[in-house]
């Protein structure tokens, strides 16, 4: 009887939090190692059918580095990357699309669908819904870096994107887009900023990075000193201080122009733990970092 209770507890404490977000979008990034593991993609894609299930929107955007890269050793071809990002030649292109925008896409889609829920896979022989242009970086010396292929988004279909989530579907993103100048020319994009792209145009309740940390810590290697709400000027602070540093930055970074885009919370979440979306949202206290816009209230978890 006491379990049943706890369990009974638990329910109240999520009913806020769903009563709270009903009917508002959330984007869910999903990449990294998290991608390799079949268990916490299929607990993470339940998390995802729960809140639908019980009337949030959310909305899938995905990377899928690791898997690219196996293909591209099987094809003979060595990857690599200039400034973080991969370079894409044509054969790279291919590759890219072929495991990216067709096997991983459609799988995670079909797998909403087999534990009961609706999903659209949104890629370039089904919807496409995001566009772009090729990103022009520049090196110390303010020459430009050729990266090939690789693309940064300037527009996105909301429209369509809304319209899924009104009927109850899953939208679910592959982070690549079609140049915006009608050429027909596809890109690869890096996950992080197709999501935050995606967040912005729909103007998301939140946004939660999947991540392999379980979010912004004082101590970069305990995971114990895990904090639980920032808002952007002490995030800011953090990576002044080198708190936040390496990988971690342009993660932050992109929270930071998320928020003052309307988005209203970002999370920082471990995705390889189990349920961990669901914890995030629908408990007081989260698991992760949450960064919030200056002078809001934190809530921590929702």
């Amino acid at each position: 009887m006491q379990q049943a209770i706890e369990k009974a507890d638990v329910l109240i404490e999520a009913l806020r939090w769903i009563r709270t977000f009903r009917g508002k979008i959330t984007v869910i990034k999903l990449g990294g190692s998290v991608m390799e593991e079949q268990r916490a993609i299929t607990h993470l894609l339940l998390d995802i059918l729960f809140m639908e299930t019980v009337g949030m929107q959310p909305v899938v955007v995905h990377g899928g580095g690791a898997a690219i890269s196996r293909a591209m050793q099987k094809a003979g071809i060595q990857p690599r990357f200039v400034r973080g990002r991969r370079y894409t030649d044509e054969e790279t292109l291919k590759i890219v699309e072929e495991v990216l925008a067709y096997e991983i896409n459609e799988s995670l889609a079909r797998g909403i669908e087999e534990l009961g829920g609706r999903a659209q896979a949104l890629n370039f022989r089904t919807k496409n819904v995001l566009f772009g242009r090729k990103l022009v970086l520049q090196d110390e010396n303010g020459e430009p870096v050729d990266l090939g292929y690789v693309g940064e988004v300037t527009r996105v279909d909301a429209d369509t994107i809304k319209e899924l989530c009104n009927q109850g579907v899953v939208p679910v993103i592959p982070s690549m887009c079609l140049a915006d100048d009608g050429s027909g020319v596809k890109l690869n994009v890096n996950a992080d900023t197709a999501a935050t792209a995606v967040a912005q145009a729909v103007k998301a309740e939140k946004l939660v990075f999947l991540s392999d940390v379980n979010g912004v810590r004082l101590r970069k290697d305990d995971p114990n000193s895990l904090i639980h709400s920032l808002t952007a000027e002490q995030a800011r602070e953090l990576i002044r201080q080198g708190v936040i540093d390496a990988g971690m930055i342009p993660k932050v970074e992109a929270c930071l122009e998320t928020l003052k885009h309307g988005v209203n919370k970002i999370h920082i979440i471990d995705g390889r733990l189990r349920h961990s979306l669901l914890l995030e949202v629908y408990t007081t206290k989260g698991v992760g970092t949450e960064i919030i816009r200056d002078g809001a209230t934190p809530s921590n978890g929702a």
